[in-house]
């Protein structure tokens, strides 16, 4: 009988545990759109990623919610980079993954010698929506820290992430690239850059936008070398790549 009392206390401590555990590190999704009226009322749809537990301290102006911002690359949706969100949340960060592009753009073009390949409009737009989604979600979560932003991107997001560091560089506290192509790096220090690479025949960045290594070195850049391909790394991406 005792035997039968003590194994059953255990288990209920080991569901106790898990539970807390569970509840602790839940993560929330929401996914909010917003319309800019100042570029005719443009939908800038943004899905929120955040642990439930962090989530209700910064409500309870317990903490500051350190901020990411995810930016797709083309012909990918913005809610296509779970894993990615889902590790920023998981450690405590308020996970902003922002749509960028919608079906009445006009579509990514190639433009052989014109500056970033002529896709400078593109990340003018990127721009206006991560500054516009970040004023709107200022009114949603005010407890969070705007001002210092980790801009994460893959491929043409990965640029966005770069080109708004450029401009706003006092605005970011780190960059995290997957595989851009057209943006040069930033080498002045000014904020630590981690770019994971890919090793594709057909996705190469263009000359320059990769410093060498004792560029990197002195500006506080980490370059991962990997095997994997340029399209695999959004949630559409074999497993072992993520």
């Amino acid at each position: 009988m005792k035997r039968g009392i003590a194994v059953l206390l255990s288990l209920c401590v080991l569901v106790a545990v898990a539970y807390f555990t569970a509840s602790k590190w839940a993560i929330r999704h929401q996914t909010m759109t917003f319309y800019d009226a100042t570029r005719d009322n443009r939908p800038v749809a943004v899905d929120v990623a955040v642990r439930r537990d962090k989530e209700m301290q910064a409500s309870a102006g317990m903490i500051t919610l350190p901020v990411a911002i995810l930016n797709h690359g083309n012909t990918v949706k913005f809610t296509e980079y779970s894993f990615l969100a889902n590790v920023f949340a998981a450690r405590g960060y308020l996970a902003m993954s922002i749509q960028h592009d919608l079906p009445t753009d006009a579509p990514l073009v190639t433009k052989v010698g014109e500056l970033y390949v002529g896709r400078l409009p593109q990340y003018h737009r990127g721009v206006a929506n991560i500054r516009f989604a970040v004023d709107e979600m200022k009114k949603v979560v005010p407890n969070a820290d705007y001002d210092h932003l980790t801009m994460v991107g893959h491929s043409n997001g990965g640029d966005i992430s770069m080109y708004f560091a450029k401009m706003y560089p006092d605005n970011i506290k780190k960059v995290v690239t997957l595989d851009n192509l057209r943006v040069p790096f930033m080498t002045d220090g000014r904020f630590k850059i981690l770019s994971f690479r890919s090793k594709d025949p057909v996705f190469k960045p263009d000359p320059g936008v990769v410093p060498g290594d004792e560029d990197c070195e002195k500006a506080g850049i980490t370059v991962v070398q990997t095997g994997y391909q340029h399209t695999d790394r959004s949630d559409r991406g074999p497993e072992q790549v993520k």
